[in-house]
């Protein structure tokens, strides 16, 4: 017999080591398999996604921090609704052909469960059509509603319905919708209704849409008579200020209809033993970003969280058979809570100072003061209204006090501005104020520094996003996944076959690690 020397009985040694862990491991892990729900039996009844477009982290707590001063509380009191969700998760958000994403790649990705191109919409790269979680939800006869405070052939709402290579295609996408056969969208209108911009116009959509049956309704009274036998239903706010898009919420008037009373009557309408899907997208989060508004963001952020509140209000009547998922697309504007000039400190209690968003300030307060100066613009006559608007002033100590450099920095902003001068990519220009009016900019940056933010884009950002879920199967959205699997974590909760090679093992594995 050959003998050992003491390396090879160490190998030995661990060899039987390892078996016995094997052995140990697989009797640990065949039970967790007998626990795993078969949601194919007993899938989820009721579905929310909501989707916080442009929300990441920062937003998410300068919303709860921003509250909190107003409450007269510390940051830590304080929590959104989505903070609370039991589940919380970490999500990546690259695109197929970027790293850092869009809105159509990542509704693609999220409503899909496929990684696409930049704006692709409801295809995969090759242009093959990929069919959404909701349109799923259609097909086995629950019902489905799609809610935006953008227009609703915008990117993300569009990634749920339409199947187009291009976001642009606004007419068809809203051909797609009402193709759809969903049984209610809300929120903002449509871009190209009659095919003004497409290359083969393929009708009134709005005339289609009463074709195939829909309701259309704009008046805020008729909308909240509606009741849950009235059929299918589009219906969008009256006042849509900007691209076909709901007011941002610091701008809303009473007449307005807001998301969270979109979401609450589309809840009423889609509720019943069918069960159902509901996609609710807080879309103008994203645009205030892009624009650099803490301001707009936050508001709009915690009129997105107002949505989620009425979800909640539902999950509490039914809690055995309720999925609510809340998520962001990507993050928008590289959003930091901290800055230079504050170093340490945050003074959230500024923010307050701001009266209207950067668009309605652009809007009717810039636009407007051009049109009635031809030749005499004076930073003078600004200063009024910048003490107005933003609470700023022009003289004093106190935190609201510009400096003599932040003086000098608003009138430079002011020329431009008066000149229109056109800012291109690549320019210092662009890199100062973006695409957008230079002295509004100029002002939100300002502001903002003084509450302690900052802002590295006009552009999405890379940085992974949180999702938040509660309800049945709602431990699945722990940990760290990749945007395509929220898609994939609900198809498998609908009770739909999943391919688990395609989802990296991540929805099925968790479900048995429970």
């Amino acid at each position: 017999m050959k003998k050992i020397d003491k390396r090879g009985a160490v190998h030995v040694a661990h060899a039987i080591l390892l078996a016995c862990l094997i052995v140990l491991g697989s009797v640990c892990y065949l039970p967790a398999f007998a626990k795993v729900p078969d949601y194919r039996e007993t899938p989820v009844k009721y579905i929310f996604l909501f989707i916080g477009d442009g929300m990441g982290q920062p937003q998410r707590t300068a919303a709860e921090a921003y509250v909190a001063s107003a409450k007269g509380i510390k940051p830590s009191d304080y929590k959104m609704s989505m903070s609370t969700l039991p589940a919380q998760g970490v999500t990546t958000t690259f695109a197929n052909d970027r790293f850092i994403t869009g809105s159509a790649a990542a509704a693609t990705a999220l409503a899909c469960g496929v990684k696409t191109n930049i704006g692709y919409i409801g295809v995969d790269p090759a242009y093959t059509m990929v069919k959404s979680i909701a349109e799923m939800a259609r097909d086995r006869k629950m019902k489905v509603g799609i809610v935006s405070s953008v227009s609703i052939d915008h990117a993300t709402p569009a990634g749920f319905y339409a199947h187009q290579p291009s976001r642009k295609m606004y007419h068809e996408i809203a051909h797609d919708l009402v193709k759809s056969g969903f049984n209610y969208f809300g929120g903002g209108g449509f871009k190209d209704p009659t095919g003004k911009k497409s290359k083969k116009p393929l009708g009134d959509v709005v005339n289609l849409a009463r074709e195939n049956g829909y309701r259309i309704v704009t008046d805020r009274s008729e909308f909240l008579a509606l009741k849950r036998d009235d059929g299918k239903i589009i219906a969008c706010n009256r006042n849509l200020p900007d691209d076909e898009a709901l007011p941002y919420d610091m701008d809303k008037t009473p007449r307005d209809i807001t998301l969270a009373e979109f979401t609450k009557k589309g809840i009423e309408l889609l509720d019943g033993d069918a069960g159902f899907f509901f996609m609710v997208e807080g879309g103008k989060i994203d645009w205030a970003c892009h624009a650099n508004d803490a301001v707009a963001a936050i508001e709009d952020t915690i009129a997105f969280d107002e949505a989620v509140k009425q979800a909640l209000a539902f999950y509490e009547k039914h809690p055995e058979e309720t999925l609510i998922v809340v998520t962001g697309d990507h993050e928008c504007g590289g959003l930091t809570l901290g800055f230079a000039g504050t170093v340490y400190e945050s003074y959230f209690d500024v923010l307050k100072g701001q009266r209207l968003s950067f668009q309605a300030f652009t809007d009717s307060i810039m636009e407007e003061y051009k049109k009635s100066k031809t030749g005499d613009a004076s930073f003078e006559d600004m200063i009024p209204k910048i003490e107005l608007y933003f609470g700023l002033t022009m003289k004093g100590d106190g935190p609201m006090a510009l400096k003599d450099f932040e003086i000098a920095e608003l009138r430079e902003a002011f020329d431009k501005s008066m000149k229109n001068i056109k800012v291109n990519e690549g320019t210092q220009e662009y890199l100062l104020y973006g695409g957008y009016d230079p002295l509004t900019v100029k002002l939100t940056h300002i502001l903002n520094q003084k509450a302690g933010l900052g802002w590295t884009s006009y552009s999405h950002t890379g940085v992974p996003v949180t999702t938040s879920a509660i309800g049945k199967g709602a431990e699945l959205f722990n940990g760290y996944y990749d945007n395509t699997d929220v898609a994939k974590k609900i198809m498998f909760l609908m009770g739909l076959k999943v391919n688990v090679a395609d989802a990296g093992r991540d929805a099925i594995s968790m479900a048995v690690a429970k």
